[in-house]
């Protein structure tokens, strides 16, 4: 069960390796919950002014990765609508 409570959780998520502690709490968000989970976590992870478009040791983007996904359209237009992918005006 996802609860608000549980969702908010992943927020608290770092990495162990080095990697961008927002790509990482972002990732791990994506791999774990479902899509309507996922957009009450992205709204979450905007309120705290985290970076959408972090990206990976490659350069790669968590929204990057999605749009390579056979089932990552839900998600990437859940991060899109956040602001993901877009330049900064």
């Amino acid at each position: 069960v996802w609860t608000e409570e549980r969702v908010r959780s992943f927020l608290q998520v770092r990495p162990h390796d080095g990697t961008d502690g927002d790509f990482h709490m972002l990732h791990k968000a994506y791999q774990s919950m479902r899509p309507s989970d996922f957009e009450l976590f992205v709204s979450f992870f905007v309120e705290e002014q985290r970076n959408l478009d972090a990206t990976n040791r490659r350069g790669s983007s968590v929204l990057d990765i999605v749009r390579t996904h056979r089932h990552g359209a839900e998600y990437a237009a859940i991060l899109e609508a956040a602001g993901a992918g877009q330049a900064p005006s």
